[in-house]
């Protein structure tokens, strides 16, 4: 039996279509369980490391962290979540749902880049670091023991500006480890 050729054409574009549509509807749903890896992976590092830290006196400090730590991944989860209902809702336009994905890559972005800042902060000798990064600007809290100068401010300054590479202002704040 010979086929025309616009019927070998259409059915080949249409299994093309069938194969990218199920493509896009997957890969959504595999990413928020990336998400969720990532997020757990997360939660158990900073129980592990809560959990080698039994100092009395920064009970306080470390609360106050860790809550503001808290609330910033909740709303990152919440926008996330809003994110990925947009993804996947088939009424909403391409050119939205492509928005929303390049929002939701952004955020896991941001998110790395924290975890990162506060990493090399922590090494250059202080106790903690509290790194939030949003479109407009970088805000930095760092617990301390010694006395802080605007001299290690624009080490921590020009440090995140290495590693960011961006032009976004940087502020950065001093707590006392009492």
């Amino acid at each position: 039996m010979l086929l025309k050729k616009q019927t070998v054409w259409l059915l080949t574009m249409l299994s093309l279509v069938i194969v990218l549509s199920v493509y896009y509807i997957t890969s959504p749903t595999q990413q928020a369980t990336d998400f969720a890896a990532e997020d757990a992976k997360k939660g158990a590092k900073d129980k592990e490391t809560s959990g080698d830290v039994e100092v009395v006196t920064d009970a306080a400090g470390n609360e106050m962290f860790e809550a503001l730590r808290i609330e910033v991944n909740e709303k990152r989860d919440q926008m996330r979540e809003e994110l990925e209902a947009k993804v996947g809702d088939p009424e909403v336009s391409a050119e939205d749902k492509s928005a929303a994905y390049e929002e939701m890559e952004n955020l896991k972005d941001s998110a790395m880049t924290e975890e990162v800042l506060e990493t090399l902060i922590k090494t250059m000798g202080y106790k903690d670091a509290l790194v939030r990064a949003s479109a407009e600007n970088i805000r930095i809290t760092v617990k301390s023991d010694k006395e802080h100068s605007a001299t290690e401010a624009n080490e921590i300054i020009r440090l995140v500006k290495s590693e960011v590479g961006q032009l976004k202002p940087v502020a950065v704040e001093f707590q006392p480890n009492n």
